[in-house]
C-alpha cells in the first residue's frame, strides 16, 4: 500500500529514526494486509484486492474479476443479418421529447442494439467496446434461467409443482423448502427473506451477500427463512433464481453452463463463447446473475423469444413455454406484472417484455412489432427503468408503423 502523502515516514525516512519508523509502518501495513486477507478467508468472500476493484471499477467491467465456466458457442455462427435504417431520433424522456443520443449519454450506455424483423437495423457501441466484448448480464441471466427451466419441463425432467425439499434435499430445511414449488421460485413468490440489497455499504447483506460469497450453497441453506407464505404474494429475489439453478444442474446432472451451450448458445447460432461467473474457482454459477455475452448475442436471445423460441427452423424453447412468459403471474412483482422470470412493463401490451439487469442491462421483446432492442449500461443500480423502456416502446411502435405504412 502507498504511504501517506504526508506520514511521519515519508518526513523522516532519512534518519535512523525514520528508517525505524518505516520499518514499523511496514511492518504494521503488512499486519493490516495480513488480516485482511485471513478476514476474507473466514467470510468465505474474494480476497483484498478483489474486493478493493470491484469497489471502484464499472459495473460492465465485473466479469473477469471471478472465476467462470465456458458456455460454448457453435463452430459457426448463425447470420445475424445487418440492415441499418434509421430508427425514431427523438424519443421520450422523463415528460419531454429529447433526441436519443442524450438518453444514451445520460443513463450511461455501453451497447444499444435494435433488431426488427429478424435484421440488425441499428448498433451503436460506446468506444473502447465492439462486436466481440463481453458485456455483463446482471440480472437478464434470470430470464436466461426461465428459458432453459422451460427445456427441462418440455423434456419431463421437471415439473412446475416439484417442490425444492424433494428436489434438493441436502437443504435440509423442509419446514421452509417443503412449501416452496418450482412455480414459487419462477415467479418471484417464494417468501424466502433474502433482501435485495446492491448497497455497497453493505457487501455482505442480502443479494449482495450472495454475490460475494465462495459457497453458494451454503447460503442458500443458511437463509432458509420466510418472509411471507410462498405464494402468497410476488417479491423480487435473486435467491429465487440461484435455487432454479442448483434445481437445473442438479436435475440435468451437469453445470449451468454446460447447459446453457447444449440447449440455447449452440442451437440459436451464438457469435462467441459466453461465460458464467462461479462462486469459486471450479464451484457453481451465479444463476441470478453474471453471463458475459456480445451484444449481438444478448440479440439473438431476445429474437428466440420474439419469434416463439424458434432459430431459423429450429425450434429451440419449446412454444408453450413463451406463452408462459409472456402471460403474466397471479400476483405482481414489487407493482410490475411479472411471469417466469420476465418483466411485463406496466402500460405495456401482451407481446411487451423485458429482461432487465441491475445497472442498466435490457433485452426488450415486442413480438407484436417484431422488434428487439439490447441496452447495455453502467447507469444506477434500478434507475431509470420505467422511462428507458418507455423510449424502446416508442421505437417498437414508430418502426411498426413504419412497416404498415
Amino acid at each position: 500500500s502507498p504511504a501517506l502523502p504526508d506520514s511521519p515516514a515519508r518526513r523522516r525516512r532519512g534518519s535512523p529514526a525514520g528508517r525505524r519508523w518505516a520499518t514499523i509502518a511496514a511492518a504494521g501495513t503488512a499486519a493490516l494486509a495480513g488480516c485482511a486477507w485471513a478476514a476474507c478467508a473466514l467470510l468465505n468472500v474474494p480476497n483484498p484486492v478483489t474486493l478493493a476493484a470491484l469497489a471502484v471499477i464499472e459495473p460492465s467491467s465485473v466479469g473477469p474479476w471471478f472465476p467462470s465456466r465456458v458456455a460454448k458457442a457453435p463452430d459457426q455462427a448463425r447470420d445475424l443479418p445487418s440492415r441499418p435504417r434509421p430508427i425514431l431520433d427523438r424519443v421520450p424522456w422523463k415528460g419531454r421529447t429529447v433526441p436519443l443520443g442524450d438518453v444514451l449519454a445520460a443513463t450511461h450506455t455501453n451497447a444499444f442494439l435494435v433488431v426488427q424483423d429478424g435484421a440488425l437495423i441499428h448498433e451503436w457501441q460506446r468506444a473502447g467496446t465492439g462486436p466481440a466484448t463481453l458485456f455483463p448480464s446482471w440480472s437478464v441471466a434470470k430470464s436466461i434461467v426461465s428459458l432453459l427451466v422451460g427445456t427441462a419441463v418440455a423434456k419431463g425432467r421437471l415439473s412446475e409443482t416439484d417442490r425444492v425439499s424433494a428436489l434438493l434435499p441436502e437443504l435440509k430445511n423442509g419446514a421452509v423448502f417443503g412449501q416452496i414449488t418450482v412455480r414459487n421460485l419462477l415467479d418471484m413468490a417464494s417468501g424466502i427473506a433474502v433482501p435485495e440489497n446492491y448497497d455497497p455499504a453493505r457487501p455482505l447483506t442480502g443479494t449482495a451477500g450472495m454475490y460475494l460469497t465462495q459457497d453458494i450453497a451454503g447460503f442458500v441453506r443458511d437463509h432458509a427463512h420466510l418472509a411471507f407464505k410462498p405464494g402468497s404474494e410476488g417479491r423480487y429475489r435473486s435467491i429465487d433464481t440461484e435455487l432454479l439453478g442448483l434445481i437445473l444442474a442438479r436435475t440435468e446432472g451437469r453445470p449451468l453452463a454446460d447447459i446453457l451451450s447444449e440447449r440455447i448458445w449452440k442451437p440459436m447460432g451464438a457469435q462467441a463463447d459466453a461465460t458464467w461467473n462461479l462462486d469459486r474457482p471450479g464451484g457453481i454459477e451465479k444463476a441470478f446473475c453474471c453471463i458475459n455475452a456480445t451484444a449481438r448475442d444478448f440479440a439473438r436471445l431476445g429474437l428466440l423469444v420474439a419469434d416463439q423460441g424458434r432459430a431459423g427452423e429450429n425450434r429451440i424453447i419449446p412454444a408453450r413455454w413463451i406463452e408462459r412468459i409472456m402471460t403474466p403471474a397471479k400476483r405482481a412483482v414489487d407493482g410490475w406484472p411479472y411471469s417466469a422470470q420476465w418483466w411485463h412493463a406496466p402500460g405495456g401490451d401482451d407481446d411487451d417484455i423485458s429482461a432487465i439487469g441491475v445497472y442498466g442491462q435490457y433485452v426488450y421483446v415486442n413480438r407484436r412489432a417484431g422488434t428487439v432492442i439490447v441496452k447495455l449500461s453502467d447507469h444506477g443500480a434500478e434507475q431509470d427503468e420505467l422511462d428507458t423502456l418507455a423510449v424502446m416502446q416508442a421505437i417498437a411502435a414508430d418502426l411498426a408503423g413504419a412497416s404498415s405504412r
